[in-house]
């Protein structure tokens, strides 16, 4: 069984846009559920003042960080910019976490228990005793199917691929290549546990429940759906093509060729 180091001091990262309403009481609830974590608040440059707010909690709190972004670029860009913010100063444990409330902070003493014996752990809520309150039928259809197209393209055993409640040692981070991630939304959180799971790492999934907003608009939009499920079709495209590549190989003994070439080389 694999040994893992302790696992360092955690990095909580919440981006925001526009969550003047709701980063007040999320860092407060995160201060008070584990208490020795830091908070690094990436903000797009919310005209909605939320960046000030943030300024205030740095002054009267040295363990909540500030990232001030020049503007709105998208979920993605604002995590890889805080991974990057908690790699460098040393952080052993980064999570990615929203601003409004739909991951609770009471919840991430599991993800940090779990972590302990893995590399990456997913808030999950369609694993067993995973629940989500107050959404509609209609999103609940279409975030099942989101992740049952993931797993059927990319053949991952995760039941909540698409879901943005994750923690990472600082070494699983550093190995995923993050300078070649582009993807945004649902498709920047699947990009982050397929490399994961393809790089070999042990990834986790603990179950949540997840509450939907009660301020502020939901950032999720049609753009980011659709570019999610071409993304994961042609990753999939790509896998099972070297699949059947490898398959072929070994059939035809042109693989078991350049090994034996290769040796005698």
């Amino acid at each position: 069984m694999k040994q893992y180091p302790p696992l360092g001091t955690t990095l909580v990262i919440i981006p925001t846009y526009n969550e003047a309403q709701n980063i007040e009481s999320i860092t407060g609830r995160l201060r008070k559920a584990v208490p020795e974590a830091h908070i690094l608040v990436a903000d797009d440059n919310s005209p909605d003042g939320t960046g000030d707010i943030v300024d205030r909690l740095v002054t009267a709190d040295d363990h909540i960080h500030v990232l001030h972004r020049k503007g709105k670029e998208g979920l993605g860009a604002a995590y890889l910019a805080g991974f990057h913010w908690g790699l460098d100063n040393g952080y052993g444990v980064i999570v990615e976490h929203d601003a409004d409330g739909s991951h609770q902070p009471e919840q991430l003493p599991s993800l940090l228990e779990a972590l302990a014996q893995a590399d990456m752990v997913k808030g999950s809520r369609w694993v067993k005793g995973g629940s989500v309150v107050n959404w509609p039928m209609s999103r609940e259809i279409l975030s099942k199917g989101g992740n049952l197209w993931t797993r059927l393209w990319l053949g991952i055993p995760l039941k909540d691929a698409t879901g943005g409640f994750n923690a990472f040692r600082a070494e699983t981070l550093r190995s995923l290549g993050l300078d070649d991630v582009a993807s945004a939304g649902y498709c920047f959180q699947v990009d982050l546990a397929w490399r994961a799971l393809k790089t070999g790492h042990t990834v986790v999934e603990v179950p949540i429940e997840f509450v939907e907003r009660e301020f502020g608009d939901s950032k999720m939009n049609r753009s980011i759906v659709v570019e999610a499920m071409i993304r994961t079709a042609l990753w999939g495209i790509d896998y099972r093509a070297g699949q059947v590549k490898r398959l072929v190989s070994r059939l035809t003994g042109k693989g078991k060729t350049a090994e034996i070439s290769k040796n005698d080389a």
